[in-house]
């Protein structure tokens, strides 16, 4: 019988799936008739969900599944920290702790005043201090929130008053100064304190340019990171652009023995780069390096998985090796295959239950409302183990749900549901407010909501008590109903697809997320919330 060693050197090798051809892929998976293999079966944690740790010594990608994109990570002695874009959902910028580099857990929400729509933070320390620097879109700038605590409490946010650039990138000069690397090969000066900038932006690197016949979404260098080893600061960017076809994003570098330049680009540019649609994660980019427990070197950039641009951007892992030449070349392929395990850490439990009995309410690492005014808070309660949400607006589009980040391809998820006289509630996939899905209902009629709309109302028989359950198979929705808890089951009639719902045709670089929502009057009670991974 074959052992997992061999068969790992076997998988390494591109000799070994899962046993299922690509040809053969299961009815609706839009990757059916795709050239590559099914790779090696994940980890598998809480409700089923899939996790990187294989359990054997070996890691496969994404370290967080899901949409995590554009990941900052922190290396504070024995501790690593990350962050991640988290756009209109709060409240926001959930830090993550691990120790190996693999396994992940949240320690909780950096933000929670909702100061716009959120990209591509960065988490740093310096002196002893914590620091998040956070560009925003609505309104268009940065700001800064510090911490003596990684747990917080986390400051009230600053404004910076950068209006034209995103990205920023913390870096410490050799002579002491403190700057913010941003988009567009531009930097600013920022005051001693860091919660203050000095000074305008400047250009000061041109960014290496890839040759003209590559497809690619666009140029926008973004996303610098800045890391100093052997004597010189290494400048890693982004190029290409974020999403559009699968092989533009990408990693490039530079470096320089002064934070203050010249800036020598990569002769081996670019260092990351998806060549073909047929690869297992397309429009790899936005990288940072990071210190391994053992003192190797390894990266986290994002990547879109192939056939599920719905996940989002999910994080990805990549062992880095130093050359003679004073560069760095990234080791993992095109990650589609078992890695060895950083060295030196110590593995712990990975991700949370999405899971809900509601014993209390876990606003923040676990659930987000989307787009949330000043008051919406108030709106959510805990109560004799429900979840209590007062209603607003007329539909998931204005009602400001509340959305989980769901990692896996296919789940399913359900909940009893209550609904006051007036109001309207249920489950629903949401992408953002003008493109989603669900089934709602009031004490009389079913609502179905598809494409971002309101469609049919056929009558509701369990008047204004339910159980309802939705299953996500590889973009193939369908909506259970249940009069009796759960004892007995009615499809309802109307299945959906919905694997175009994500950025490249909405935009916006979100993910589809399960959640729930109550409109109209009153407050919806939700309970026994579970969710399950299929695959």
């Amino acid at each position: 019988m074959t052992g997992r060693r061999d068969m790992l050197k076997l998988a390494g090798a591109g000799l070994l799936t899962s046993g299922i051809p690509a040809a053969s892929a299961r009815a609706g998976d839009p990757g059916a008739g795709c050239t590559i293999p099914e790779p090696l079966r994940w980890g598998r944690g809480l409700d089923g969900q899939r996790k990187a740790d294989l359990g054997d010594g070996h890691y496969l990608n994404p370290i967080m599944s899901g949409d995590h994109p554009d990941p900052s990570i922190l290396k504070d002695g024995r501790d690593y920290y990350m962050t991640f874009s988290t756009f209109d959902s709060y409240p926001g910028l959930v830090i993550w702790h691990s120790r190996d580099l693999v396994n992940w857990r949240p320690v909780g929400p950096a933000l929670r005043k909702n100061i716009g729509a959120v990209w591509a933070p960065e988490l740093c320390k310096h002196d002893g201090r914590y620091f998040l620097y956070i560009p925003t879109k609505g309104p268009n700038t940065s700001w800064v929130i510090w911490a003596d605590r990684i747990e917080g409490p986390w400051s009230e946010p600053i404004d910076l008053d950068l209006p034209h650039h995103i990205d920023p990138g913390h870096a410490v000069g050799e002579d002491g100064s403190r700057w913010l690397f941003l988009s567009g090969g531009d930097r600013v000066r920022l005051s001693d304190d860091g919660l203050s900038r000095t000074g305008e932006p400047e250009h000061v690197y041109d960014p290496w340019h890839y040759p003209a016949n590559w497809v690619v979404e666009g140029f926008s260098p973004e996303g610098p990171k800045i890391v100093r080893h052997g004597g010189y600061y290494y400048l890693v960017t982004a190029v290409g652009g974020t999403a559009g076809p699968p092989t533009g994003h990408m990693v490039i570098a530079a470096r320089s023995r002064s934070i203050h330049g010249p800036w020598e680009n990569c002769p081996h540019n670019p260092i990351v780069r998806t060549v073909s649609q047929d690869e297992k994660w397309w429009s790899r980019g936005h990288a940072t390096l990071v210190e391994g427990p053992a003192g190797d070197w390894w990266s986290v950039y994002h990547g879109y998985e192939n056939g599920y641009w719905t996940l989002g951007r999910q994080t990805l892992l990549d062992p880095v090796e130093w050359t003679a030449d004073g560069w760095f070349r990234m080791k993992g392929g095109d990650l589609s295959q078992p890695i060895a395990k950083p060295a030196g850490g110590a593995a712990g439990p990975h991700g949370m239950a999405l899971s809900d009995d509601f014993s209390a309410l876990a606003l923040g690492a676990k659930w987000n409302f989307f787009r949330p005014a000043p008051d919406e808070r108030d709106r959510a309660r805990v109560e004799d183990g429900a979840l209590l949400l007062a209603a607003r607006g007329t539909a998931p589009a204005d009602s400001s749900p509340l959305l989980l980040i769901a990692g896996d391809r296919a789940y399913r998820f359900e909940c009893d549901i209550e609904i006051a006289p007036g109001g309207t509630g249920g489950l629903i996939l949401f992408y953002d407010d003008k493109l989603y899905c669900g089934l709602g209902f009031d004490a009389e009629r079913f609502v179905t909501h598809q494409y971002g709309i309101e469609r049919a109302r056929p009558a509701n028989p369990h008047g204004a008590r339910m159980r309802m359950r939705v299953t996500n198979d590889r973009h193939i929705v369908t909506f259970d109903t249940s009069g009796d808890g759960g004892r007995t089951w009615t499809r309802f009639d109307r299945g959906m697809e919905v694997s175009g719902y994500h950025h490249n045709v909405r935009g916006g670089f979100l993910m589809l997320r399960p959640g729930l929502y109550s409109a109209g009057e009153g407050e919806a009670r939700f309970s026994n919330f579970t969710f399950r991974a299929l695959d």
